[in-house]
């Protein structure tokens, strides 16, 4: 019994990790909505870091994944808590695949390269944006279960 309630509370916690992490980005796109390119001097140095090539980060773009990424931390949210049911556990295991399939596209993007990607996005792809998907995307894993 004591077995059980240790692993809740770890499934617990990964839900409340991976929800505080989808609610973090999804006000960062939200601030990026507003033309702010922080933490790049402008919005072509914000791009290449956080994609490897040159993109919009217009307001069109960047709503949208806020929105779906605000709408998939409350679904994280419901699961973590037991509560809403079958639609929450399915959302949760969609991100839990979206940043498995993520980390692994950045390990690809590590041994092969990606052309154009500029100075910065590699090592970031390397050091932050792969373990990160790889880590909270075991988290997820282990919250839609």
């Amino acid at each position: 019994m004591i077995v059980m309630d240790v692993e809740g509370r770890r499934r617990t916690a990964a839900g409340y990790a991976v929800a505080a992490l989808l609610a973090l980005l999804a006000l960062v796109h939200l601030y990026w909505a507003t033309g702010a390119a922080w933490p790049a001097a402008d919005e072509r140095g914000l791009s290449l870091a956080v994609l490897g090539s040159v993109v919009s980060f217009g307001p069109v773009v960047v709503l949208p994944l806020a929105a779906l990424e605000g709408g998939a931390a409350a679904a994280v949210l419901a699961r973590a808590r037991g509560r809403g049911g079958k639609v929450p556990r399915l959302v949760t295991a969609a991100v839990a695949a979206g940043m498995l399939l993520r980390g692994v596209i950045g390990v690809v993007w590590v041994v092969v390269g990606k052309d154009g990607a500029g100075d910065v996005f590699p090592w970031l792809n390397a050091l932050l944006y792969t373990p990160l998907c790889f880590g909270f995307g075991w988290a997820a894993v282990r919250a839609a279960r």
